[in-house]
């Protein structure tokens, strides 16, 4: 039996990375599961193999009619909408006075707005329900500041405070809105992003306690936490998943104490 047996999940960013780590693991765990990207999904098939009333919609997310047409229609095939997880997102930044408006709007524009938008539109079935779980996906970097992270910052940060403000909107009528807030996640994105930085990428490694970048599937399990009822006491909650990255600094003072 699984942790979401007969529930309905919607996630963005299913093509890759995280959000298709996530469909794969809510469809074991016997949700019907349906996809968003702006991308195809070109490994779907798996998904659809553990859950085959699996479906994929290619839409963008700050495009408002695509995602009220994708939310209908999961409505259609399934009649209701239970969980949402909003992964879909871009990196993006800079030092603020060297970075154009357009860049700035592109960043906030899927990584804010489109939770936005396909939150707004997911809230319609729920509220008739009266029932439902929404996962909304922040960073460490929605926390606490990083180098050159301006666009992204800031709109990681309005995420969190988006999702607390869900919370206490919806709560009484049985909507729960959560957030996670991964650390430094060995995705394609990711790479694509530090492949040309050299050695930064290991600094960055480095400030995870548990020495390493963590794993897709370390994000699909807390997704799948909140999103189940086993978090049903959970709301308003911002979860970091970090490996310690927030944790503070290490100085290496351990290493001499003889405990590495």
């Amino acid at each position: 039996m699984g942790r979401l047996d007969g529930k309905v999940a919607l996630i963005t960013g299913a093509a890759s990375g995280l959000g298709e780590a996530t469909a794969l693991r809510f469809a074991r765990e016997g949700a019907r599961v349906a996809g968003l990207d702006v991308h195809a999904a070109p490994r779907w098939d798996e998904v659809a193999d553990a859950a085959p009333a699996a479906s994929f919609h290619v839409a963008d997310v700050t495009d408002e009619q695509a995602v009220a047409a994708a939310v209908a229609a999961v409505l259609d095939a399934h009649g209701r909408l239970d969980v949402v997880v909003n992964y879909a997102g871009v990196a993006g930044g800079g030092p603020v006075h060297m970075l154009a408006l357009e860049e700035f709007r592109r960043v906030t524009g899927v990584n804010l707005d489109g939770t936005f938008l396909v939150c707004k539109h997911a809230l319609a079935p729920m509220i008739e329900q009266r029932s439902g779980s929404i996962v909304n996906i922040a960073s460490v970097e929605g926390i606490e500041g990083t180098e050159a992270g301006s666009a992204y910052n800031a709109s990681k940060g309005a995420v969190v405070l988006l999702t607390k403000n869900m919370a206490i909107d919806y709560g009484r009528i049985g909507i729960r809105v959560n957030c996670i807030c991964p650390g430094f996640i060995d995705t394609p994105m990711f790479r694509s992003v530090m492949g040309g930085f050299g050695d930064v990428a290991d600094r960055y490694r480095d400030q995870h306690k548990l020495g390493r970048f963590g794993r897709p599937d370390e994000i699909a399990a807390a997704a799948l936490f909140l999103a189940s009822d086993d978090a049903s006491f959970v709301t308003g909650h911002a979860l970091v998943v970090d490996g310690g990255y927030t944790t503070g600094m290490r100085t290496e003072l351990s290493d001499r104490l003889g405990l590495t």
